[in-house]
């Protein structure tokens, strides 16, 4: 956050107009609590777990995938992020100079609906944790009427910290960071202690095809922060080192990821109904002892908001830029209200949480790993963003194209959809190439986004790139308010 801003207030009052280079004040060490917070999440236990129970991974193998997933998913991440030190604008802002005023509707559309589901799955953890905190602490037992009030209050406080804007997300962020490492090594400490050993690392080793499509599913939930990624840079100066932002990124995600994963393969060897429980949060009170349970629980509850005020927050900007003319904190509002109507019929309805999540989170990183392959390799010929054109929606605009569109980017990002989605399999949905070749059998159909849908874009013919205009004279957006 720039001092400018926050001499302005606690309330974020910048939308998805480029900031001005004498407020990018931010430093990329900022980034490492940034997204330390955005991996604070019980559900990374759960799916360490599912590694040993449904992928049969032994634990050696369970650490590889813990080392590498985040490195992938989250080194992209960075890579992204450098966009938001060229542009200083939120990605799906930048993502206009690409697709084109109108064309750049389609991937917000499907992003935004994405996050939906994304903060969905969130705010049910987060209610799922106080729910859980509430029954070992004071013998309270989960209802129907309960479930929704938790959910509620999550939902609610998410809206407060994503209102207030990246001063706040980031603040907390930091806080979270040091209760998170201490406990985590309570935890780590407790385990080591009370665990069998023996039987952890003599586990039969799975399969290569389950090795690597493990690798997919835990770094799926890096992937859905792609297009987020220069929301929380767009604040950095021009000369801000790509790579700190980078390592800083890989760092802070991965110093949680790892752990995280790990205690969770750990624990299934003890306790193999982790992986396929329907609420993923409550063994934790059966497992670790009341004392460590219940502030263990209460930073997944601190960890979760976070998470989900991170994605709100940049689900604001993609709601603007959609077209909601409305300030950057009731656009945030939106997402609140729908992730408390889906969550309450996942809570109340859903038989099998983990399913749904997992077979969520195969869906998810194909939809925005297409327009991950478009936009970075755009970024490959692009180092600056006009803010003139970025804020123009009409025809007069430097990025209207053809008719609003890039052929080529819209073209690019919807065979590399398409194609992703052919190689996937997943509870909801398998897709037709999904079997008897490398790239479905090994859960790469989102890799088979990013590289089909990068290299038709390099290779089909692009408009040209307009000259930018001066970072400092870029006005505000007409049609969404400033004042955020």
């Amino acid at each position: 956050m720039s001092k400018t801003a926050a001499r302005e207030g606690a309330l974020e009052t910048r939308g998805i107009e480029p900031v001005p280079d004498h407020e990018r004040t931010a430093r990329t060490r900022g980034l490492f609590p940034t997204w330390v917070g955005a991996n604070i999440s019980v559900l990374l236990l759960t799916m360490g777990a599912s590694l040993i129970v449904a992928y049969h991974l032994n634990f050696w193998q369970a650490l590889v995938v813990a080392a590498v997933a985040p490195v992938v998913s989250y080194g992209l991440v960075g890579l992204i992020g450098i966009a938001g030190k060229r542009g200083a604008a939120p990605g799906m802002a930048l993502s206009r100079a690409v697709f084109g005023q109108r064309g750049n509707l389609l991937p917000g559309s499907l992003i935004w609906v994405a996050r939906w589901g994304w903060e969905t799955i969130n705010a049910v953890t987060g209610a799922y944790a106080l729910l859980t905190i509430l029954d070992v602490a004071l013998g309270i037992k989960a209802s129907g009427v309960l479930d929704l009030v938790t959910l509620l209050l999550f939902v609610i406080a998410t809206f407060v910290i994503s209102g207030l804007g990246i001063s706040a997300v980031q603040k907390c962020s930091k806080y979270a960071t040091y209760l998170f490492g201490v406990f985590s090594v309570l935890v780590l400490g407790y385990l080591a202690v009370h665990t069998d050993w023996s039987r952890v690392m003599h586990g039969g080793a799975g399969s290569t095809a389950s090795l690597i499509t493990a690798v997919g599913m835990i770094a799926a939930g890096g992937v859905s922060w792609i297009p987020s990624a220069p929301d929380f840079t767009r604040y950095l100066p021009r000369t801000a080192s790509s790579r700190a932002i980078v390592g800083q990124t890989v760092g802070g995600a991965g110093i949680v990821v790892l752990p995280l994963v790990l205690m969770g393969a750990v624990m299934a060897v003890g306790t193999p109904d982790l992986a396929s429980a329907s609420d993923p949060v409550s063994f934790l009170g059966t497992i670790l002892p009341l004392w460590l349970a219940v502030p263990y629980l209460l930073i997944a509850v601190i960890g979760m908001l976070l998470i989900n005020s991170m994605s709100m927050y940049s689900a604001g900007f993609t709601a603007q830029t959609l077209g909601f003319r409305i300030p950057r904190h009731w656009a945030v509002s939106v997402n609140a209200v729908i992730s408390l109507a889906l969550g309450g019929v996942l809570m109340l309805v859903a038989s099998s949480f983990m399913g749904s999540f997992i077979a969520f989170l195969s869906m998810l990183a194909v939809a925005f790993s297409a327009w991950t392959g478009v936009f970075g390799a755009d970024m490959l010929r692009r180092k600056e963003y006009d803010p003139r054109a970025l804020a123009d929606t009409t025809r007069t605009s430097a990025y209207w194209y053809r008719r609003g569109f890039s052929p080529a980017a819209v073209s690019s990002w919807a065979i590399g959809l398409i194609s992703g989605l052919l190689f996937t399999t997943s509870d909801w949905f398998t897709g037709p190439l999904a079997t008897n070749n490398p790239v479905g059998e090994y859960g790469l159909g989102w890799i088979a986004a990013i590289v089909i849908s990068a290299a038709l874009y390099l290779l089909l013919p692009k408009p040209a790139m307009p000259a930018p205009a001066e970072p400092e004279a870029a006005p505000t957006e007409e049609r969404v308010p400033a004042a955020v």
